[in-house]
């Protein structure tokens, strides 16, 4: 009886240790998605910058 309830309390240990590390890792998906998108929003302008630069030279060569 005494093996059956250690054997029930590590598997919910287990299964709160798991949880916890899911919601860090989809935390951590979350923050690296707005991160991206906010690196790509800063860097749109000097990207579209160099493109006309590099149309411009192309076209007056």
């Amino acid at each position: 009886m005494v093996v059956l309830i250690v054997w029930i309390v590590v598997v919910v240990l287990a299964l709160v240790v798991l949880g916890a590390i899911a919601y860090g890792l989809l935390g951590a998906a979350g923050r690296l998605r707005r991160e991206l998108g906010a690196a790509e929003r800063d860097v749109r302008p000097l990207l579209e910058r160099v493109q006309a630069t590099a149309a411009r030279a192309a076209k007056d060569d």
